[in-house]
């Protein structure tokens, strides 16, 4: 039998305004983020500053894109979800991303769904050390997001071509990250050549993966059909 419920200790007085401090300081930067220009952005982008993996591994983030103009962003969508999960079968850290309703960033949004209630993914990538490899406009960062290597569908397009550098907007923090979209296109990997845009966005750290969020690689997911 189940004993008695006890409330939780609520927090102290001063654990409380620290604690409404630091979301308002949080809340100020992604404002400042999301009002900043090109230059600035890819400022932060340049600095490089190192994603920690273990940190980032099984959480998801709330995304937000800074650089598509309005009415694109109407036809399409302002904020999405990325995800990160470390594989338990080949160490690999690899994510998604999420269509979500279109209800800002104050919260994390709600996930779009299709008539099953699967939530609607797309876009599948792995992070990869990008250390001695080529970027444009010299980036020389820790880590970037490649979508070409992840499983995705081939109508998965522009998505499967990504090649996208990611990094801390500031240093020894996962709470906010910053990602570059390029695209690396050409009939094979040696004739392949990198198409940067001005086109950045932001990740705010939401926190744990849910096990309901899960979902497997599309060519894994293929697999398992076949074989049934």
């Amino acid at each position: 039998m189940q004993g008695p419920s006890h409330a939780a200790p609520s927090a102290s007085p001063a654990a409380a305004a620290q604690a409404s401090q630091a979301d308002a300081a949080r809340a100020a930067r992604i404002a400042a983020l999301v009002a900043a220009d090109a230059r600035t952005l890819h400022e932060i982008v340049q600095t490089a500053a190192p994603l920690d993996l273990d940190a980032l591994a099984d959480t998801s983030y709330t995304g937000i894109d800074l650089s598509l103009p309005a009415w694109m962003h109407a036809l399409l969508w302002r904020t999405f979800r990325k995800t990160f999960h470390r594989d338990p079968v080949t160490d690999v850290l690899r994510g998604w991303n999420v269509k979500v309703e279109q209800t800002g960033w104050a919260s994390p949004p709600a996930p779009r769904r299709d008539g099953a209630g699967a939530q609607l993914a797309f876009g599948h990538y792995e992070v990869r050390s990008a250390r001695g490899l080529r970027f444009p406009r010299g980036w020389q960062g820790s880590h970037y997001l490649e979508y070409r290597y992840a499983g995705n569908h081939l109508w998965d397009w522009p998505a499967r071509a990504g090649r996208c550098p990611l990094v801390a907007v500031e240093a020894g923090s996962m709470e906010l990250l910053l990602g570059w979209e390029i695209f690396r296109v050409g009939p094979t990997d040696a004739l392949a050549f990198d198409v940067p845009l001005p086109d950045y966005w932001l990740l705010v750290r939401e926190g744990p993966l849910t096990q309901e969020a899960l979902l497997p690689r599309p060519d894994a997911a293929r697999e398992a059909l076949r074989l049934r």
